[in-house]
C-alpha cells in the first residue's frame, strides 16, 4: 500500500457482554489501534441470543428479528466510535463484522455456523462498505470455520525462537500457538468464562465474577474437577472448535448432578474457575518448545486474578503476561483482528490458516456488503 488505510472491527463474542469496536490504521505490516468503543447488550437482546445459543426452540420470525436488531446495534456502536474518534465514514476503507454466533456445528454430516447481525443494515446506516460472513467459506473448504484469529496473531508477532501462545479467554477459550519453525496451531481449548458466568448469573445475581471475588471464597473440589476433565471434547485432537451450544446451562446442570456431596455455591464456582485453567494448561503443555516459551493472555478472563495466578503456577518455565504488556489491547484484540480480516478481503490476501481450521486451502475470507 502507498499509505495507511483505516478499518473498523466489530466483535460480539460468546461472553455476550456487548459489542467491542476498534478503529485501526493498517500500513503493510504495521497496525495501530486508534480508538475503541464498547456498547453493552440490551438485556432483551442478550436473553434472546442466550435462548438461541442454548438450542431452545425458536422460529424464523424470531431469528429474523434478532438479525435485524443486531444489525442496528452494530451500526450504533460503529457510529459512536466514529464520533468519539472524530473520523468520518469517508475515511474508512471497510468495516469487518464478525456477527453474533448463535450456533456453531462444525462437525457431523451437515456442518454449519450461524452469525446474526444484518450486514446490509450496518453498511447502509454507516455508509461504509462492510465485510462479514467470515466463517462459512472456510467451512465450505472442509474447515472448522474457527478459530480465525490465529492468522492475525501470526501477522502481529511473526516467528520467535520459543513457543509463543496467545490465549483469548472469552466465553470460550482459544489459543494461537506460534512455533519456532513458523508453523501455527490454533483451537478452542474449552470453556473460558461461560460456565463461571452462568453460575454467577444463576446463583449470585451477578453477570460475572469481578476480580474473582466470589471464587476466592471457595475451595477446589478435586474429585469433581477430575470428573469435569473427562469431557470428551477435551480429548479431541485439533483442529476443533466449540461454543455455547455445547458448554451451556444443561451441560453444567448435568455435571453438577455428579457432585457427591453437593458442593456449596462458592466451591462450585472455584472449581469451575480451576476447570478453565486446567483445560488450558493441558492443551498447551504438548506444544512447549524452546528455552523461553511465552503465554500472552487477552479477553475478559485475563482480568481474573485466580486464572492468571494459576496459569503462572502450573505452566512452569513459561513467561505468562497479558497482551497489554506488549502494547496490544487485551480487550480489543479480537475486534482488531476482524478489522484486519476486512483488510485482507479488500486486498484479496488469504486470511485463514488450514493448519488451524483444517480447510483444504488458504483463501480470503468474507463477503462484501456494499454501502452503495
Amino acid at each position: 500500500m502507498d499509505q495507511a488505510e483505516y478499518y473498523i472491527g466489530v466483535m460480539s463474542g460468546t461472553s455476550l457482554d456487548g459489542v467491542d469496536v476498534a478503529l485501526v490504521s493498517i500500513d503493510g505490516q504495521d497496525i495501530d489501534l486508534i480508538e475503541t468503543h464498547f456498547l453493552s447488550y440490551p438485556a432483551h437482546l442478550k436473553a434472546s441470543v442466550l435462548t438461541m445459543c442454548h438450542g431452545q426452540e425458536t422460529n424464523l420470525r424470531t431469528i429474523g428479528e434478532l438479525d435485524h436488531q443486531l444489525g442496528h446495534l452494530y451500526a450504533q456502536a460503529t457510529l459512536q466510535l466514529l464520533n468519539k474518534a472524530h473520523y468520518s465514514p469517508e475515511q474508512i476503507t471497510a468495516i469487518g463484522n464478525h456477527g453474533q454466533t448463535v450456533f456453531h456445528q462444525p462437525d457431523g454430516a451437515s456442518p454449519f455456523t450461524i452469525q446474526l447481525g444484518d450486514n446490509h443494515i450496518l453498511a447502509a446506516e454507516t455508509g461504509i462498505d462492510t465485510i462479514g460472513d467470515f466463517r462459512r467459506k472456510d467451512m465450505a473448504l472442509g474447515g472448522q470455520g474457527a478459530p480465525l484469529v490465529p492468522a492475525f496473531h501470526r501477522y502481529l508477532y511473526g516467528v520467535s525462537t520459543s513457543s509463543l501462545v496467545i490465549l483469548n479467554i472469552g466465553g470460550i477459550a482459544n489459543v494461537s500457538i506460534l512455533q519456532p519453525n513458523g508453523s501455527v496451531v490454533g483451537f478452542d481449548t474449552g470453556p473460558g468464562n461461560t460456565l463461571m458466568d452462568t453460575w454467577c448469573s444463576t446463583f449470585l445475581n451477578k453477570a460475572f465474577d469481578e476480580d474473582a471475588q466470589e471464587a476466592k471464597q471457595g475451595q477446589v473440589n478435586q474429585p469433581w474437577l477430575t470428573h469435569l476433565l473427562t469431557d470428551e471434547y477435551l480429548s479431541r485432537p485439533a483442529p476443533k472448535s466449540t461454543g455455547r451450544e455445547y458448554f451451556h446451562q444443561e451441560w453444567l446442570d448435568q455435571q453438577c448432578a455428579r457432585q457427591t456431596p453437593l458442593l456449596s455455591v462458592h466451591d462450585t464456582l472455584r472449581t469451575l474457575t480451576e476447570f478453565t485453567v486446567q483445560t488450558i494448561v493441558d492443551a498447551l503443555v504438548p506444544y512447549q518448545q524452546g528455552a523461553h516459551p511465552k503465554l500472552l493472555v487477552c479477553g475478559g478472563g485475563a482480568n481474573n486474578p485466580i486464572i492468571i495466578q494459576r496459569l503462572n503456577a502450573l505452566l512452569e518455565g513459561w513467561h505468562v503476561a497479558k497482551t497489554d504488556s506488549e502494547a496490544i489491547s487485551g480487550d480489543y484484540m479480537e475486534s482488531m483482528a476482524f478489522a484486519w480480516l476486512a483488510h485482507c478481503y479488500i486486498h484479496q490476501i488469504p486470511s485463514n490458516l488450514p493448519s488451524v481450521t483444517g480447510a483444504s486451502k488458504a483463501v480470503p475470507l468474507g463477503v462484501l456488503y456494499s454501502a452503495n
